[in-house]
């Protein structure tokens, strides 16, 4: 898979609509991430206009679905590396529903940059109103990894939420990333001089396939930071973390060994927005949930099987 046939499998991109079936090209994608399960189900992929992102969704529906997962990527992914939820999902007959942030993925926009984090909240908007134009079968369960939680805790919080809401499955959550008061420090001491950083690459999750995968042989990863993002995570914090509680209850998962985010301090923050979130620690799980190890996938994935009753 090379960069020259995702741009041009980017520019002729068909706007997402029911019945489109998978062209060669986007198969050929599809094949090299392990998300085509079009021999099982109809899927579709196609592009949707948010402002001036063009951004790519992706549908797979089962024949009788019983409810929906719509799924949000973290930063520095996209929904190519959501296979083993995606096929999680539609073993138990749930529709699912991704796409790739703006600036990520097969969509439009800086790589890696967003100048506010409401523009993600505008795009998921517009997501859901597409949802319900394909009549995706409620309940909406809304999964969302890193930045994509941290997304989804601006929803609930500030809303408007769908009616078709189900449960809210937060994994990893970005409140505060790690070591937050330095970066903050070195941001203000750079910011005026470097536009962007060089990406540092971690280990991230105990699967070191995975982690080979995304530093060699994914074309789709932005090898830069940009200070644009960070100063974006700069202004939102405060907005979530000065917020007003909500009764609402999400479903929290959580690895005990993640270098990436603040998780104690976001566990605490969320204690304090939400009605006794219901938490599922993993101890030996890092940052990449969606990503970790078999036997750690195997351990969530049943909790939240039990808790959505599927």
């Amino acid at each position: 898979m090379n960069q020259v046939f995702l741009d041009l499998l980017v520019e002729q991109l068909p706007e997402l609509e029911p019945g489109r079936k998978l062209d060669a090209s986007a198969r050929r994608y599809a094949a090299y991430y392990g998300i085509d399960f079009s021999d099982q189900v109809h899927q579709h992929l196609g592009r949707i206009q948010v402002d001036e992102f063009s951004v790519a969704v992706q549908v797979w529906l089962p024949p009788q679905p019983r409810g929906t997962l719509i799924i949000l990527h973290g930063y520095y992914d996209h929904m190519g590396l959501y296979r083993h939820l995606i096929n999680w999902a539609l073993q138990r007959d749930l529709a699912v529903m991704a796409f790739d942030l703006p600036g990520h993925g097969l969509s439009s926009g800086k790589r890696a940059s967003i100048d506010c984090f409401l523009r993600y909240q505008k795009v998921l908007d517009e997501v859901l109103i597409h949802a319900s134009g394909w009549r995706l079968p409620a309940p909406w369960h809304l999964l969302g990894q890193s930045t994509g939680g941290a997304i989804l805790i601006d929803k609930l919080l500030h809303g408007p939420l769908p009616e078709e809401l189900g449960r809210t499955v937060l994994m990893a959550p970005l409140v505060r990333p790690r070591k937050w008061g330095v970066s903050q420090v070195s941001l203000r001491l750079l910011s005026g001089f470097v536009q962007q950083f060089g990406r540092r690459f971690t280990d991230n999750s105990t699967d070191q396939a995975f982690l080979d995968f995304i530093r060699e042989r994914d074309p789709l990863q932005s090898q830069v930071l940009p200070v644009a993002w960070v100063l974006a995570l700069e202004k939102w914090i405060p907005r979530i973390e000065q917020a007003s509680p909500s009764g609402l209850r999400p479903l929290v998962i959580q690895g005990q060994m993640d270098g990436t985010v603040d998780w104690q301090h976001n566990m605490r923050v969320l204690g304090q927005k939400f009605d006794k979130p219901e938490i599922f620690f993993l101890p030996h799980a890092r940052h990449h949930l969606a990503n970790e190890g078999e036997l750690i996938r195997r351990q969530y994935l049943a909790w939240l099987a039990h808790e959505l009753e599927i």
